[in-house]
């Protein structure tokens, strides 16, 4: 599923390009999820923003429209006679008043589209709950600290849970882990263990925004490009290869759901519990 660094990227791309645009025209499937995109028709797009793992787009009639990428959601804009109409997967499409069409495909339909009034996230309650940005200074170590040390739950479960902290997903979890050397299946937090996780958290989502995104399957950008993080990842995804701090050889374990991977020399032996 696409990260804070992902999301930002094409945030990034989105917003270069779209704002000033009104849209004249809209489709969308008819699944619930997606319908609503339609009534964004009439609107001009004024910024293209992002929180947590959610775009934001800013309309000029004082509402949102807000789109959740899901696992395979993907933004492509076409100019002209090359948008040739619905592709089998796409989700909605918004036809601008400058000839060009903006298209979202989503494969595996899990991604989401809402238009709500601005800043109003009542029926998104994910979206309405979100914990703070990891580049906002108001995230500091010991709001962390606070937001994990007395969790019945592991430490990722958690962290994933998007209310510690916006944006972090399976892959820069795990490397917020590595990096911290802590653990993450622990359900306890000292606040010197929270400094270095926060560091870890910052570092492996800047490194991932550097990188362009990680692209594993099926993350491309808008203009269709493939990431590069991928090549820098040093704990997600390599078990059974060499730490490249210790040189012992990666674990991975299903805790909750998600697959997680961890160095036990370095971060330490798996809790019990």
């Amino acid at each position: 599923m696409p990260e804070l660094p992902e999301v930002e990227t094409i945030r990034r791309q989105l917003d270069a390009v779209l704002p000033g645009a009104r849209i004249v025209a809209a489709g969308a499937h008819p699944s619930a999820k997606f319908a609503t995109a339609t009534t964004a028709k009439g609107a001009a797009i004024d910024a293209v923003r992002r929180r947590g793992k959610y775009l934001l787009v800013d309309l000029d009639d004082g509402r949102e429209l807000i789109v959740h990428l899901g696992m395979t959601g993907a933004f492509s804009i076409a100019t002209g006679s090359e948008h040739g109409g619905p592709g089998p997967y796409t989700r909605a499409w918004w036809e601008l008043d400058d000839g060009r069409t903006v298209v979202f495909d989503d494969t595996r339909r899990f991604g989401r589209i809402a238009v709500v009034d601005a800043g109003d996230y009542r029926s998104l309650p994910t979206l309405h709950d979100l914990g703070p940005e990891p580049f906002d200074p108001v995230f500091t170590p010991k709001v962390l600290w606070e937001a994990l040390r007395s969790t019945r739950r592991r430490l990722k479960t958690q962290l994933l849970s998007q209310r510690p902290v916006a944006g972090v997903g399976n892959i820069y979890a795990d490397e917020a882990f590595w990096s911290a050397q802590v653990h993450p299946a622990r359900r306890t937090l000292t606040l010197p263990q929270a400094e270095r996780l926060h560091a870890g958290i910052v570092e492996a989502l800047r490194q991932g925004l550097d990188g362009g995104g990680t692209t594993l399957r099926d993350y491309r950008g808008v203009d269709g490009s493939r990431g590069e993080n991928q090549f820098r990842l040093a704990c997600y995804g390599r078990r059974g290869l060499p730490c490249h701090r210790c040189e012992a050889p990666l674990e991975a374990a299903v805790w909750d759901g998600r697959t997680t991977t961890f160095c036990h020399r370095c971060q330490g032996p798996t809790p019990r519990r």
